[in-house]
């Protein structure tokens, strides 16, 4: 019988602007509802999370915005829709809380991150409060003041 191959680890996709527009309050991991065109997708590395976000309706959690590109191989006989909502699975005390939270001004609830978890497919998603313009500047300053600092300790070594 030949061995199988295991299934890649790691992380799929990150959503860097998420981190950039709102500061991370509480994060959650939730499963993903998808397609079997989908699944091979994702171990493509083929989806992007740029202007993803979450939206409670009914009780439940979806993820918009999202793109996951359909492989011409994997879904020849399928009508594959990059950009449909995918239904997310949270146990019905984390969607109180994200529910509750949401419902503040200025706090929004959107997916950083897609990665495996054994063979299943997980979404980190984080109640965010938005960052304001003079916000995102001050966190610019402050990682490249971190980074500038780094590099001299760095070089210091070198020197001696």
């Amino acid at each position: 019988m030949a061995k199988q191959k295991k299934h890649p680890t790691g992380t799929i996709a990150q959503n860097k602007k998420a981190r950039h527009d709102y500061f991370v309050e509480q994060r959650f991991e939730a499963g993903l509802v998808l397609a079997g065109w989908e699944v091979k997708s994702l171990r493509a590395g083929k989806a992007q999370l740029v202007d993803s976000y979450v939206l409670l309706k009914n009780g439940e959690a979806w993820l918009f915005g999202s793109h996951f590109t359909p492989l011409t191989t994997a879904s020849t006989h399928v009508i594959a829709d990059p950009t449909r909502t995918r239904k997310l699975l949270l146990n019905q005390r984390e969607l109180e809380k994200i529910h509750a939270a949401v419902q503040q001004k200025g706090h929004a609830c959107v997916c950083l991150s897609l990665y495996w978890s054994k063979h299943l497919v997980k979404c980190e998603i984080a109640l965010g409060k938005g960052k304001k313009e003079y916000d995102k500047r001050d966190t610019e300053r402050e990682r490249d003041a971190n980074r500038d600092l780094q590099r001299a300790v760095r070089n210091k070594g070198k020197e001696d």
